[in-house]
C-alpha cells in the first residue's frame, strides 16, 4: 500500500462531513461517525449495525469522513514525518533501480523488463534470439536509463507512457500472438481490476480497431495467427465480480461479436482459461474452493468446441498438462481424487478419475502443489515438514512406462523458499528456478533438465554494503492450545539480541490454503538494521504444512488460526526474543480478519496492530450474496445466509461483531476507496465501532482514495505507503529516534 494524491474534499452537511471540511487546520480529535442503527434478523437471531451507512461510497458525506480520517491520521503521525522520509531514502538507496529481469525466451524472442531511475514504471521489452541453439539468457555488464539495455532491444510497451493522466495504472496480462507480431495487454486505470485489453502491431506501433472491455486479467492467443488474423480467448465477470464466462475473440471483429465458449452458471465456480506448454489445448477450467473441471480446445481451431476432461465430482480437485510420449499424446493429471495431499495421474485422454494411472502416489507426508510437462521431463513442485522443494521426472519413449527417473533438485537450504520462474517453452533444456529467503534476496538459476546442475543467473541487487551474513534465521515452534506445533520463520540482524528482548514484527496470513513462505524484503531492512526482528507465523488455514493445515484452519475450524497466532506470540515472549508492549502483529486482508481477531482475543499480547485491507466485517459480507466474491467464498468461511451454524460461528469471530470495551493496542488500518475485493467499509466501520465503544482506543484508518486492493500504483508512491506503515511500527516498537546500522548513503546510480 502506498499514499494517494491528496484528496479533494466533497461538500457536506452532517457531523461527520464538517469534522472532514476543517481539514484544512490540524484536526484535535479525531472524527466521530454517526451512529445510525439498523437492525436484521438472521435465524431468530438479531443484529444491529450502527455504521453500514458508510458503505454509500459516492456520498459526499461518507467521502468527508474517509478525508477527515486521513486528515487525523496525518495530524497523529506528523511527528513522524522525517522517519518516514529516512526509511523512503533507506529503500531508494538500496534499490538498484535502473535494472532489468532475466530475459525468457519464448519461441524467436527473449522477453524481460526493465526499470529506470526516476520512473514510477518500467517497460517491456525484447530482443531476438541469435543461436536457437543457445538457451543462455543475455544479459548487459551494465543497464543505463538512456540506453538499450541488449543490443538490438525491442520497447514493447512503455508503461510510463500508458500511465501518463492517470493517477491509477496497472498493467494485467500482456501476450504475444503465435507469430509474433501482435501484442495484446490489459491495463486498468482505476483499480477495479476491470481491465481493457488493447491489440498493438509490433511492426508498425499501430494500434489494431480492436479493443476488449470489462475484462479480467488478459487474453490467451490461439496458435493460428498471422499478421492481423487470429483469435484469443478471454474471461469477463458477472455483477458480483465472478468470473463467469470464457470468450472467444476473432481480430477484426468488434467484441459484440465475439463466441461464448464457456458459460459457468453456478455462483461457487469461477472460470479461468490458458494454454498448455505444449502450444496443443487452449484449457478452460471452472474451480470453486473444493471443485475443478476442465475442458480442452484445440489451439489451432478458431472454431474449436470445448471438451471436457472430467467431469466435475464434488470435493475432486485436479489440474492438467499434456505432453508427448512416444509419439503418443498423454496428460498428466494433479488432482486429490485419492487424498487430500494430491497425487500425479496418468491419462491418454479425457477420462474420469479412476481411470488416471498414478504415477506419484498419494502421500501424506508430501503435499504436491504442481505440475509442469516438457518434452522428456516433468518438473513437480512439492513440500514437505514447510520446506518447499523441487522434483524432476525423467520421462522415456515407453507410453505405457514413462518415468525412467525420479530425483529432488538440491536448490537452497532448509530455511529457503524454491519455486519454478517463467518456464513457457516446452522443447527448453532448462528449467528456470528462483530461491530466496528471509536473509538471502531472491536468486534465479537455470537447472539443467537432464545434469540437474543449477546456474546462477541473477542474484537481486541489494545496494549500500548490504551482506546476507550479518542476519540470522531460525525456524522456530509454537504449540497452539491443542498441543499442534505451530512453525515460525525468523529473521534478526547478528548480535542484536546479546542484550535481552528486542522489538519484533509478527506477520500472519491464514486462509485460502496460501503459503506465507520465507522471502526477502528490501525495505524490512529498515527494521532489521534498527535493532528489530521479523517473523512470519505459519499458522494454520495456509498450505505450509501440507493440505491438512489449511482444511484445519478455515470453516468450523477458524478458530485454530487465531489460537496459532496467539501462541506465536506468546512463545516469541516466554523463550526471551520480544516482550508485549514492543510486538506489532501485522495482516493483509483475509490476515487482516486475524489482526482484527486478535485484537480482540488477545489485545494484552501485542504492542501495535497493523491491518491492512482487513476482511474485518465478515458477517456482513458473508451475509449479502450480492457482494463480489461472497458465493465463492461459502467453502473458506460458510453460507451464514443459509446456515444458522456458520452465522453463529463467524459472528463468534467476526472482528467488527466483536468488538468491545477492551485495553486495545494502538491500531493502523489501511484500505482502499476502490478496492472490489476488501470494500473499504469494512474497516471504516470497524474503526468507527472501536472509537465508539472503546474510548480512548487509539485507532487510525487511512484511506487510499485512489487504488485498488494491492494499493496505490507506481514504485516511488508504493515506496512512500511502505515507508508510512514502517514508520508507525517503528514508534510503536520505541525505534523511532533510532538510526540503522550502516545507513545506506544515498547517491547517483549508473
Amino acid at each position: 500500500m502506498s499514499p494517494a494524491p491528496e484528496p479533494t474534499t466533497a461538500p457536506a452537511t452532517s457531523t461527520a462531513t464538517s469534522t472532514a471540511t476543517s481539514t484544512a487546520s490540524t484536526p484535535t480529535a479525531p472524527p466521530v461517525a454517526p451512529a445510525r442503527p439498523v437492525t436484521a434478523t438472521h435465524h431468530g437471531r438479531e443484529r444491529t449495525d450502527a455504521y453500514d451507512w458508510l458503505r454509500a461510497k459516492d456520498d459526499p458525506e461518507v467521502l468527508g469522513y474517509l478525508e477527515a480520517e486521513n486528515a487525523w491520521t496525518e495530524a497523529r503521525t506528523s511527528h513522524l514525518a522525517d522517519l518516514r522520509a529516512a526509511v523512503f531514502e533507506e529503500i531508494k538507496a538500496r534499490t538498484l533501480e535502473t535494472d532489468l529481469s532475466v530475459p525468457t525466451r519464448v519461441r524467436g524472442y527473449w522477453y524481460y523488463s526493465r526499470s529506470f531511475e526516476g520512473k514510477q514504471y518500467g517497460a517491456s521489452c525484447r530482443v531476438a534470439v541469435t543461436d536457437p541453439a543457445d538457451w543462455t539468457p543475455p544479459m548487459p555488464a551494465d543497464a543505463r536509463p538512456d540506453e538499450p539495455a541488449l543490443p538490438g532491444e525491442e520497447v514493447l510497451l512503455d508503461l510510463n507512457e500508458l500511465a501518463e493522466g492517470h493517477d491509477f495504472f496497472s498493467l494485467g496480462g500482456s501476450a504475444v500472438s503465435s507469430d509474433d507480431r501482435i501484442l495484446a495487454y490489459a491495463t486498468d486505470v482505476v483499480g477495479d481490476e476491470r481491465y481493457t485489453v488493447r491489440f498493438l502491431d509490433l511492426e508498425t506501433r499501430e494500434h489494431l480497431a480492436d479493443e476488449l472491455t470489462d475484462v479480467l486479467g488478459g487474453v490467451t492467443w490461439g496458435t493460428a495467427s498471422s499478421g492481423h488474423t487470429g483469435h484469443c480467448y478471454y474471461t469477463t465477470v458477472d455483477e458480483t465480480w465472478r468470473p463467469d464466462k470464457v470468450w472467444r475473440h476473432r481480430l477484426g471483429t468488434p467484441q459484440s461479436e465475439d463466441e461464448l465458449v464457456l458459460h459457468e452458471t453456478d455462483p461457487r465456480f469461477n472460470v479461468g482459461v490458458g494454454r498448455t506448454r505444449s502450444r496443443r489445448y487452449v484449457v478452460a477450467a471452472a474451480g470453486s474452493r473444493t471443485t475443478t473441471e476442465y475442458h480442452l480446445l484445440d489451439a489451432a481451431d478458431p472454431a474449436a468446441v470445448p471438451v471436457v476432461f472430467a467431469e466435475r465430482s464434488e470435493g475432486v480437485e485436479y489440474s492438467l498438462d499434456h505432453l508427448v510420449v512416444g509419439g503418443q499424446d498423454r496428460f498428466v493429471v494433479l488432482h486429490n481424487a485419492t487424498g487430500p495431499e494430491f497425487e500425479l495421474g496418468y491419462a491418454a485422454g479425457p477420462a474420469p478419475a479412476d481411470g488416471w494411472t498414478p504415477l506419484l502416489p498419494h502421500d501424506l507426508a508430501v503435499r504436491l502443489e504442481d505440475v509442469d510437462a516438457f518434452a522428456g521431463h516433468l518438473v513437480v513442485q512439492q513440500r514437505s515438514e514447510g520446506r518447499t522443494r523441487i522434483r524432476v521426472l525423467t520421462l522415456g519413449d515407453d507410453p505405457d512406462a514413462p518415468v525412467t527417473d525420479d530425483r529432488l533438485l538440491e536448490v537452497g537450504g532448509d530455511l529457503a523458499t524454491v519455486g519454478l520462474g517463467g518456464n513457457p517453452a516446452f522443447d527448453q533444456p532448462v528449467v528456470r528456478v528462483g530461491m530466496t529467503s528471509m536473509a538471502q534476496p531472491s536468486s534465479v538459476y537455470d537447472v539443467d533438465l537432464v545434469t540437474s546442475e543449477a546456474t546462477l543467473l541473477k542474484r537481486a541487487p541489494v545496494l549500500g554494503g548490504f551482506d546476507s551474513d550479518d542476519y540470522e534465521e531460525h525456524r522456530l515452534w509454537a504449540t497452539a492450545p491443542d498441543g499442534t506445533e505451530v512453525p515460525m520463520s525468523l529473521v534478526v540482524r547478528k548480535g542484536v539480541r546479546t542484550s535481552g528482548p528486542v522489538p519484533l514484527v509478527l506477520y500472519g496470513y491464514g486462509a485460502y490454503e496460501a503459503s506465507m513462505d520465507p522471502y526477502f524484503s528490501i525495505s524490512r531492512l529498515s527494521v532489521l538494521d534498527r535493532g528489530a526482528a521479523f517473523v512470519i507465523a505459519h499458522v494454520r488455514g495456509g498450505g505450509e504444512m501440507g493440505r491438512h493445515w489449511y482444511d484445519d484452519g478455515k470453516m468450523e475450524h477458524k478458530q485454530h488460526t487465531f489460537d496459532d497466532f496467539i501462541a506465536c506470540a506468546r512463545h516469541l515472549v516466554a523463550t526471551g526474543w520480544t516482550t508485549p508492549d514492543r510486538l506489532v502483529a501485522q495482516g493483509g486482508s483475509a490476515g487482516g480478519l486475524l489482526m482484527g481477531a486478535v485484537a480482540n482475543q488477545a489485545p494484552e499480547a501485542f504492542g501495535g496492530i497493523v491491518a491492512e485491507v482487513p476482511f474485518v466485517d465478515a458477517l456482513t459480507s458473508m451475509l449479502d450474496s450480492s457482494l463480489p466474491l461472497t458465493v465463492g467464498e461459502y467453502d473458506e468461511w460458510g453460507n451464514p445466509e443459509g446456515d444458522a451454524a456458520a452465522y453463529d460461528r463467524i459472528a463468534g469471530y467476526a472482528p467488527y461483531d466483536n468488538v468491545a470495551d477492551l485495553p486495545y493496542p494502538p491500531i493502523l488500518a489501511i484500505t482502499s476507496l476502490n478496492d472490489t475485493r476488501v470494500l473499504y467499509v469494512e474497516p471504516a466501520k470497524w474503526v468507527a465501532r472501536i472509537r465508539a465503544t472503546a474510548p480512548g482506543a487509539d485507532v487510525l484508518l487511512k484511506t487510499e482514495m485512489a487504488a485498488g486492493h494491492g494499493g496505490v500504483s507506481g514504485r516511488y508512491r508504493a515506496w512512500e505507503e511502505i515507508a508510512f506503515s514502517l514508520a508507525w511500527v517503528l514508534d510503536r516498537m520505541g525505534l523511532a529516534d533510532r538510526s540503522p546500522i550502516a545507513a545506506p548513503a544515498a547517491s547517483p546510480q549508473a
